[in-house]
């Protein structure tokens, strides 16, 4: 009777599988937690260095990380195989630069980090595989607000390679349910010397949770002197708090070369939160018809991305 009386007082720790798994799933949660409060404060450090080179007055004293991404994302296609790739971003206010410049710094493909590609036509949203060894590039600079929408950045890339860009954005709100957005980057670096990107987007918003879109992009640059170049046409549909599904038709070429269309095909994508608010999942099926530069028939292929975005 006192040992039952000892069992009942002292009861020996739950270990059934229901409470390992709620445990582990709790330990889950702590190390999201804690990594996005680890990347903030990894940022806020190395901001808060960039900013006493500029004066006295301390990061605390209105310092911010703004647009901080950090996104592992995995892609496959039937034409060209596995592909992992992680990439990350972070724009800091500096309060003895306020009004006046910002910090920037992440790692993101070098081709399109410099030319300032729009995101509809990157290899990541294309679901296209790295094909080179510099493909992924860390970068550090300086942006000067001239005016609202006028900027000027001058970065630095792995390797010491300096780039500097100037963008302009221009919107017109056409009526209620119509806005045309205008974008003109030009970018110098060493390599190549100048070049330049327009896009010019039209959105027709069709209820307030439907918006049909029409991106279209150019690119030249002094050492090719063609226009690689995208378009696409599409339908997005919100579900409130960051559940987006989106169809998209896409072509995108280059002239000059044997085949201007290089690609056109079919993207669906269907994004949302995932355990937390600021952690973004993302779901892209697609089907291509690729044009190989040496081969007169176009190929068909299959392709399948899936990755997490972490804001901070």
């Amino acid at each position: 009777m006192a040992a039952s009386t000892a069992l009942a007082a002292n009861p020996e720790p739950d270990s059934s599988p229901q409470t390992v798994v709620e445990d582990a799933a709790a330990e889950d949660d702590d190390m999201l937690d804690t990594s996005r409060a680890s990347m903030r404060s990894a940022t806020e450090w190395l901001a808060s260095g960039i900013n006493s080179w500029f004066g006295e007055r301390p990061f605390e004293d209105g310092g911010s990380v703004t647009a901080g991404r950090f996104a592992v994302r995995s892609l496959w296609r039937q034409d060209d195989g596995w592909d992992f790739n992680v990439r990350f971003r972070a724009r800091v206010e500096l309060p003895n630069l306020r009004d006046k410049a910002y910090f920037f710094f992440g790692q993101e493909n070098e081709e399109e980090l410099v030319s300032d590609r729009p995101e509809a036509f990157t290899r990541e949203q294309q679901l296209l595989k790295t094909d080179r060894s510099d493909d992924q590039t860390a970068f550090a600079g300086l942006g000067l607000l001239l005016r609202d929408n006028l900027d000027f950045r001058i970065g630095v890339r792995s390797a010491y390679k300096v780039y500097a860009q100037a963008r302009y954005l221009h919107d017109w709100r056409l009526s209620e349910r119509n806005h045309l957005q205008f974008r003109e980057t030009v970018f110098w670096r060493v390599h190549d010397g100048f070049g330049s990107t327009t896009s010019l987007d039209y959105e027709h918003l069709r209820t307030p949770t439907l918006a049909f879109r029409w991106q279209n992009g150019v690119t030249i640059t002094e050492e090719t002197n063609d226009f690689a170049w995208g378009s696409s046409l599409g339908a997005f549909k919100s579900y409130g708090d960051d559940r987006l599904l989106s169809t998209e038709l896409v072509i995108t070429g280059e002239t000059g070369s044997r085949h201007d269309v290089g690609e056109y095909g079919v993207r669906l994508k269907w994004q949302q939160p995932v355990l937390r608010r600021w952690l973004i999942g993302e779901l892209i099926v697609g089907h291509y018809w690729p044009q190989d530069e040496e081969d007169e028939e176009r190929e068909r292929s299959w392709a399948l991305g899936a990755g997490v975005e972490m804001r901070f």
